[in-house]
This record gives structure tokens, C-alpha cells and sequence, in this order.
């Protein structure tokens, strides 16, 4: 049987294109088959050797980073569909809340936006510069009058670390067992809806 030829017999005309394919090429495995991906797995459904998609990509890592990026808009988009209409910054906040967990469940390169790796995440990267503007271009989005709730760009963004830190946990811990989305939807009013809402009065 004849050798395939590496990138589907059509190699890439620029580093540009050969990055953006091996991307898109992680992208589609981990959405086809809902698991963790490797160099290794890219490479060889690229038809080339692991040392073409190192060139690229120092690490597994580094390519699920990538891969993670790739996915934001078409992930926004999808939160943005589901929390559509809801302009109580609760119910809001608890719905996207409760969606970004099942999709980085669903989704594991998604994982990404709670943490600063993929297969050793890291705490820390809850407060990169990354995950926060992906949070604010999220929070943005919802059909929400911020203003009316009290808050402006410091307040807003301070929200969005205190959301990300709050999925983070959820996405670290979800506890034994853990709870169910009605289950996680009630908690959430309870105590996040009471910290949001609070906004409108606080005093420093």
C-alpha cells in the first residue's frame, strides 16, 4: 500500500496556513470525539510526522491553547443564543453560568478559559489577561443594562473575575456528587444573584 501523503497531498503554501490547519485539525478531533487530543493524534491525521506539528506547536499544551481560541466565537455565539432575551442580570449571569460548565464538560479544549494549561491546569490562569477579556466580550453580549444595575467598565470587569473564579471552582470541584443544572441554578441565584444585585447599593 502506498505511503499517504502528508496534509492530504496539498501541502500548506506558509507557516501561516500549516498552523491554522493543525489547529483546525485539533479543533475537529476533540469535537468529533468529545475527548483529549495530542501532537501525536494531529500529526497522523494530518498524514505528517509529530516533528512538523512541534515546528509549530511546543507542546500539546500550546496546540490546546490554540485550539481553545480557535473555539471562543463560535462558542460565545452559542452563549449568547442561549441566554438571548434575559435581561435580569441574575438570571442571566446563572444561565451563562451554568452553560460555559457543560460546555467545557462537553468541550474539554474549552477548559481552557478556566485555566492557564489543558492536560495540568493551573489556578493562576483564572486572572490572565486572556481569560478576562474573553469574559468581558461574554458579559458584554448579554441583552443586560449594566448601568441600571449599578455597574461601569471597573465594576464590570471586576464581575467577570468574580464569575471566572466561580466556574473555575465548579470546574476544579464539582462536587460528590455533583449538583444537577436545576440543583446548580438554585445555589447560583442564592448566593451569586445576591452578590451581583448587591452592586446597586454598595457604598464604598
Amino acid at each position: 500500500m502506498p505511503r499517504r501523503r502528508g496534509w492530504g497531498g496539498s501541502p500548506p503554501s506558509s507557516d501561516e496556513e500549516a498552523s491554522r490547519r493543525i489547529v483546525a485539525t485539533a479543533v475537529e478531533l476533540i469535537g468529533r470525539t468529545g475527548l483529549e487530543v495530542n501532537i501525536a493524534e494531529v500529526a497522523e491525521s494530518l498524514g505528517v510526522i509529530r516533528q512538523t506539528v512541534y515546528r509549530y506547536f511546543p507542546s500539546s499544551d500550546a496546540l490546546m491553547k490554540a485550539a481553545a481560541f480557535a473555539s471562543v466565537d463560535g462558542f460565545m455565539d452559542r452563549l449568547a443564543d442561549h441566554v438571548s432575551g434575559l435581561s435580569d442580570p441574575v438570571d442571566a449571569m446563572t444561565e451563562g453560568v451554568v452553560f460555559t460548565l457543560n460546555e467545557v464538560r462537553r468541550i474539554p479544549h474549552l477548559g481552557i478559559l478556566l485555566s492557564s494549561g489543558y492536560s495540568n491546569p493551573q489556578p493562576e490562569g483564572i486572572t490572565s489577561a486572556e481569560a478576562r477579556a474573553i469574559g468581558m466580550t461574554m458579559i458584554r453580549r448579554f441583552d443586560v443594562d449594566w448601568k441600571q444595575y449599578g455597574y461601569d467598565d471597573t465594576t464590570l470587569a471586576e464581575l467577570v473575575e468574580y464569575l471566572l473564579r466561580t466556574m473555575q471552582s465548579f470546574f476544579f470541584a464539582p462536587g460528590n456528587p455533583p449538583r444537577t443544572d436545576d440543583e446548580l441554578r438554585r445555589y447560583l441565584r442564592r448566593w451569586m444573584g445576591t452578590a451581583i444585585l448587591a452592586q446597586a447599593t454598595w457604598r464604598d
